[in-house]
This record gives structure tokens, sequence and C-alpha cells, in this order.
């Protein structure tokens, strides 16, 4: 249940009458306060209750007895119905706050942004000239910061300092109302909530129009404003994100919005667009293992209308405002499921085609890609975190003028170049999503699937290493212990094995989890040598033993502090071990090719799992506990080589895990859900969905 406070406080404006009627947001309101018509509004957005508080005393004792999120607002904002409705269910995060481009006016907050983070608030000048934006008057706040926003209301009322506390040090016994400082009281709540530290994302406004105004003057010029845009279209040109890559932008978006309004109108949900998705790209993995020309050319159409309705099902959460964890965690699961089935369709067809290695190359791709995203996702993480922290060099504060500090500054620059050609290059280089699928549909329709396997590994291995080295430099430069804020075990994959090592902290995790993919590594190379000049592979049975023990040395850093400025790579790194080590297993056990896809399949399923999981700040899966650990798999799988049945316990184990991980599935998000909803009687509502 979320309610909405419109705080009267400090803004004289929200008794003007409003004159709009010519508007859809002034119909029907002609002559009602500007304070009424945006009450009203709220309602129109979705806000299950909306309260009236006259002071920041009365919105502390408000905010105490709620038990879900709260929006607060003040009374002199004109908007969009749509704009507030966007701030209500925004994504983002737990708790946002309305960030605009218009010149503060005398009391009102300007803020400081990064990454869409806001890290600094205050009165106009403090930010001596930093400030990204002005505060637009309301703010949706999360469940978990609500203490801090009632501490926050009750310490402005006060004058209480609040820069550096604890929210539970101000909260104290609820002063008597005053007048408090000069300024509207919501921009005074917003500043202390800020200073509490309270994680706030900004949510801007495109397209539509939202503005804070004083006079009737103002108010006339933008409820103007409001008249002259097309609210409808404006959303649902809203729903297509504003940067996207190369081929997504030019390729897709110019006419998938028009699907995406027929969705809408055929009552289609995000998930169903996503299950169409899947199926067109699962029947063009089987179009590309039949083979032939024609084959292959339909599977590329299809595979490009599936990309489409991949981005449509995205553009429709956004257009319709169905957004969850669930919907964000199907998109991801789905996008490399699919991605996945087209190699696996890649490499049998190139292997029916007659190339002995097309396997092998599909596997090599998945393993690529998705190692690749781990760091992806890591480096994420370590942005926001920098985002909120003072950027040091070896431990000391400041930039230092380095390479990284450089090169953050000319990645800023190519990035506020939009439409530039730097701008284009940088993001098409690292090779998206949208990049990938149409190298593989255009190659595989005019070369075939084996091609179109090394295209993809080839780009793939370029783009790897440019963001690498240019990540690594940049990593150094910030300095964040990125893995301190998560669960290092949960996010290593740790199993009960590596619990039980001694820690070897000189050395650091990094190296160690590097240090262990060398012997898995050399494994490979060892048994594809043999394989490549017509030797049996299984010769080096007795090796195996030995790569786990080289693998295992990454366990001796699981107890290790994960803090150096290069640790975000160790999840990457640990991966990428146990695929090797599998792949290696099942090489030299003789397991057939598509056992060994298969079996590196499930274990990136579980992978994303987590990393979907880091991105919402998520508990582990239920089962998790269940998966073994990477140095548990990896020991069921020497012991098998070993003793030459792998390719039958490589299958047992992939179906297994794959068991577990849906067990999971059904647990995390039907059972518990359910359970919950019920304990509290809640009933079940309809589908919601993130955004992809």
């Amino acid at each position: 249940m979320t309610v909405a406070i419109v705080l009267a406080a400090g803004a004289p404006a929200g008794s003007l009458p409003t004159g709009a009627g010519a508007t859809p947001e002034g119909a029907g309101h002609v002559g009602v306060t500007l304070a009424d018509r945006l009450a009203d509004q709220w309602h129109r957005a979705g806000v299950t209750h909306v309260r009236r508080a006259a002071n920041l005393t009365e919105l502390a004792t408000l905010v105490d007895a709620a038990t879900g999120p709260v929006i607060v607002s003040g009374t002199d904002l004109v908007a969009h119905t749509a704009v507030l409705r966007h701030l209500a269910t925004s994504p983002v995060g737990p708790t946002v706050a309305l960030v605009l481009t218009d010149p503060p006016a005398p009391g009102q907050a300007v803020v400081r942004e990064e990454r869409g983070q806001v890290v600094d608030a205050g009165p106009d000048g403090r930010l001596d000239g930093g400030q990204t934006g002005v505060f637009g008057g309301a703010l949706r706040v999360g469940r978990d910061d609500l203490p801090a926003l009632a501490a926050a209301a009750r310490a402005a009322v006060a004058g209480t300092p609040i820069a550096g506390t604890d929210p539970a040090a101000v909260a104290g016994p609820t002063p008597s109302p005053g007048p408090g400082p000069a300024g509207s009281a919501v921009d005074r709540l917003f500043t202390g909530l800020t200073a509490l530290g309270t994680l706030t994302f900004a949510h801007r406004v495109r397209l539509l129009v939202a503005h804070r105004v004083a006079d009737p003057a103002g108010l006339a010029a933008a409820e103007a404003a409001l008249g002259a845009v097309d609210e409808d279209r404006a959303e649902l040109r809203l729903s297509v994100k504003e940067k996207d890559d190369f081929f997504t932008t030019f390729f897709v978006s110019t006419w998938s919005p028009y699907v995406t309004k027929a969705s809408a109108k055929l009552g289609l949900t995000p998930t169903g667009v996503t299950a169409i998705s899947v199926l067109f790209a699962a029947v063009a993995a089987v179009l590309f293992g039949v083979g032939g020309r024609s084959a292959l050319v339909a599977g590329a159409v299809l595979l490009y209308l599936g990309f489409v309705l991949d981005c449509v099902d995205g553009q429709l959460a956004r257009y319709t405002r169905h957004f969850s964890a669930w919907g964000g965690w199907l998109d991801t699961m789905a996008d490399r499921a699919k991605e996945y089935l087209v190699y696996a369709g890649l490499g049998y067809g190139a292997t029916a085609a007659g190339f002995r290695y097309g396997w092998a190359l599909a596997v090599a791709a998945m393993t690529l890609q998705t190692v690749r995203h781990m760091t992806d996702t890591w480096y994420g993480v370590l942005h926001d975190e920098a985002a909120r922290r003072p950027k040091t060099v070896g431990g000391a504060s400041g930039g230092g003028g380095g390479i990284g500090d450089r090169l953050n500054a000319a990645s800023t620059r190519v990035q506020a170049d939009t439409g530039s050609l730097s701008y284009w290059l940088k993001r098409t280089v690292v090779f998206p999503i949208g990049e990938r699928w149409a190298l593989i549909a255009l190659t595989v329709a005019l070369f075939g699937p084996l091609v179109s396997l090394v295209a993809v590994l080839t780009w793939g291995v370029l783009a790897f290493a440019y963001t690498g080295a240019l990540r690594t430099l940049r990593a150094r430069w910030m300095w964040v212990p990125v893995l301190d804020t998560v669960d290092a075990t949960l996010h290593r994959d740790d199993g009960p094995i590596a619990a039980r090592f001694p820690v070897l902290r000189p050395m650091g995790p990094l190296t160690l989890a590097v240090l262990g993919a060398l012997g898995p590594a050399a494994l490979l190379v060892a048994a594809g040598l043999r394989v490549r000049t017509g030797g049996e592979a299984g010769g080096l049975a007795w090796a195996v033993p030995v790569a786990l023990l080289v693998l295992l040395v990454a366990a001796l850093g699981a107890g290790a502090a994960h803090n150096g400025p290069l640790d975000w790579l160790v999840p990457a790194a640990l991966r990428a071990g146990e695929y090797l080590f599998a792949i290696a297993a099942g090489v030299v056990g003789g397991a057939p090719a598509w056992v060994v896809f298969g079996y590196v399949f499930v274990l990136t399923l579980q992978h994303y799992d987590l990393t979907a999981r880091l991105e919402k700040r998520q508990a582990a899966p239920p089962l998790h506990g269940a998966t073994l650990g990477w140095e548990g798999r990896s020991a069921v799988l020497a012991v098998a080589a070993f003793a030459g049945f792998v390719g039958f316990a490589m299958a047992t184990l992939g179906a297994y895990l794959l068991v577990v991980f849906v067990g999971s599935v059904v647990l995390a998000w039907v059972v518990l859900p359910a359970r919950a909803r019920r304990a509290v009687g809640v009933p079940t509502g309809g589908e919601v969905r993130q955004p992809g």
C-alpha cells in the first residue's frame, strides 16, 4: 500500500486557483486550488491513499504509521499525471526523487547526481556550482527508509543539524511545531533525508512537463506547457530507452513502439511478449541446426524479430508501468537463455555441416559471453559504489590526475557527446546484445553457422580485451572495495569445501582465483592438442585431479577480505575457472560435446540468477546451498573423469542442478511470496515487471 502525503508548509502557491480547463490535467478542476488538483492527480496516478499534512510534524506522524512506500510532494508542483505515475512506479530503487532542470527559486533545493544517484543536496549555492538539477518537490521513499524520513522531518522542524549523524540520534521525542527555517518544507525535508545518507535515485522528466510555480503567472505558463503535450504519445516515446546501442537505436527502436502500442491494445503482458520472443529464438536455433540456405535465412529473420520483441517487452512494461523484481529477473534469464540456445543451434549446425569442432566453438562463445557479463555486472556495481564514496588512489584521497582520472574524464566527454562518431563507436565496440544479434543474423544468412560462431568469438574477444584493459585502469583509480558491500561468499558461489579451507591472505582473493583458473586452462590446452594431433585425450585422466588441486587454490581466498581495487573481478575469474575445468574434464573423459554444452549452460543459469539478485541486493536463492558450490561440483567431475564415466556424471549432475534451479525459482517467486501475502492478508495481484 502506497501513501501520498501532500505537504502544504512553505508553499503558498498551493492555494492558487487552477485555470487549465482546456488541458487534461485541468478538465473538471477549473478554479480548484493547485493543492486539491495535485491530490486528485496522485489518486489518478494509482496511489492508494492520499493524505494532507499542514507541517512536518504532522508528516512525521503519518510516516510513523505507514507500512509501505510513502510519496511526499509539495503543493507547488504542476505536472502531467504521467510524471507522478512514473515517479510512483519508478523501478530504479525504493527511494526516488523528482529532479528538474529549471533554475532554482529561493528556498528550493539543488542536487548533484552521479550515475542516476543523488549524492548531495542543499540550498542553492551550497554545492558551489556542482549541482546537476533542482529538486522537483516530490519524492517516493521506500519502506526501509521511512525511519530516516521521519527523523529528517523532526530534525527540520527543530533545526537540528543532521549531516553525518545516525537517524536514531535525531528521531527522539517529537518537538513542538514551529516555523523552522525559511523555505519550502518539502525541500528542507529532502535535504535532511539526503544528509542522513539515504540512497536516493534521481527521476528526470523527458518529453512530459513538470514545473514548480510560485505565482499566478508561473502557474499559467506551466499549465499552458501541459496543454501543448500529447501525454499518451509522449509516454509511448518514453517507453524507448533514452540511450541505447547503435543497432537497437536505428534498426529496432524506429518502429518497435508501434508494436508496443499494438501489444498494449491486444492486452498482451510483458511476460507474454517475452515468451513469444523466446519461441522465435528457439525456432531460429532449430533452423540454424537444420541448415540449408532457406532455413538459415528464415532463422536470421526470426532472430531479428525475436530481438525486436525482446525490446518490446521492456517497452511495454514501461508504457503500462508494470514493474517488479520478478520481471527484471525473468528478463535477464530469458535474454541469456535465448542467446545460448542460438549458440547451441549454431554449434549443431556447424557440426552437421562437417566441421569437427562446431560444438566446441559454441561452448567457447557461451563461456566467453558469460564471463564478460560477470565483469559487466560487477563493474556496474563498482561504479555505483564509487558514486557514493570519495575517490581514492592507493588509499589517498583525490584523483591524483593519473591515467584513470584522464580515462574517466575522456569517457564522460564521449558519453555527453551523444550522436557523435566517437559516441557510437564506443557503444558499438563493446559488442552489446543488439550488435551480437545483428552479427549472428547477418553472418549465418550469408555464410553459415561456422562463420557466425567464429565472428562472434572474434569480436567478443576483442571487446573483452578492450573493456577489460580500460576498466582495470579506471578501477585502480577509483579504488572502491566493492565486494565489501555484498555477501562475497554467496557471489563467489563458494560451497562447503571452500568454507573449510585455510585463508591465504597475503596473495589476495583475485590472485588466487586467477592462479586457480590456470590449472584447468593448461589441462584444456593439453587435451585439445592431443585431440588435434590425433591422440587420445583420455590418457590425461591422471591430470584431472592435478588440475582440480590447482583450481582449489582459489578456495584459499574465500575467507579473505575482498577489498582490493580489482577484487570485483573475483567472481568472473572463478566462473572462468569452473567452466574451463568442466570443459577440460569433459574432453579428457570423452563426454559428448552437447553434454558439455548442456552442463555449462545449466551452470550459467545458476550464475545469472546470482547476478540478477545482486542488482537488486536480494538474498540467496532458497536452495542455493544444494548446488554444492563451484569447488564441490568440480570435485564430483574430477572423480568421474578419473574413474572414466564423466559423461554420465556430467549429465546427471547437470540434471540435478537444473532441478535445484527450477525448485529455487518456484520457491523464490511463487511459494514464498504467496505465503508472505497470506501472512499479512494481501490478495494476489496482477503481473508486474521490471523493464528490460
